[in-house]
């Protein structure tokens, strides 16, 4: 798969599993089930992959992460532990890049979302309701420098997206140190 992604035969990747689950990564290859990979090891690219859910790099000093945070892994505290996990390291995490998913322009949902993320509702382009994963994922970076891609899967053709098309192909983002 590395080649398929044209990059580095040595790095690291996960089963997706909507949860909160991380998995210290020092070494290549598959590193099991888990929604975000952290490791402190120079040149060992991790990598996520995402359509509608919300792909999250962060970086610290002395570690990097890689989070696949959709609404359950938003509401279970994903982001959270892959924070705490940088902090084992012994650095905060400084930066962080959201990546593209789904917006609040497209991302229709019942209410039991909406409750699951604390009540903060949004709307769809079509006047149904919605959450702005990308905002959620950004608030649970409290202090961290956070950089917003703000492109939608579903409405941007470039994208793959699940909800848009039924498609099982990913994007991949990738973070290093």
């Amino acid at each position: 798969m590395a080649g398929q992604l044209g990059i580095a035969d040595e790095w690291a990747w996960m089963n997706q599993v909507h949860g909160r689950s991380v998995q210290e990564v020092t070494t290549s290859g598959v590193a099991g089930e888990a929604d975000a990979l952290v490791t402190g090891r120079p040149g060992l690219p991790l990598a996520v992959r995402t359509a509608d859910c919300v792909p999250v790099v962060m970086h610290s000093d002395a570690a990097v992460a890689v989070v696949h945070a959709g609404w359950r892994g938003l509401a279970a505290g994903v982001v959270a532990e892959a924070m705490a996990a940088l902090a084992a390291h012994g650095d905060a995490p400084r930066r962080a890049a959201i990546g593209p998913s789904i917006g609040p322009c497209c991302y229709e949902i019942g209410t039991e979302v909406i409750e699951a993320l604390g009540g903060r509702a949004a709307t769809t382009a079509w006047g149904t309701a919605s959450v702005d994963l990308w905002s959620e994922a950004e608030r649970q970076l409290p202090e961290v420098e956070v950089w917003r891609a703000d492109l939608c899967t579903h409405c941007e053709e470039q994208f793959h997206s699940y909800r848009a098309n039924g498609t099982r192909l990913r994007q991949t983002s990738v973070g290093w140190r």
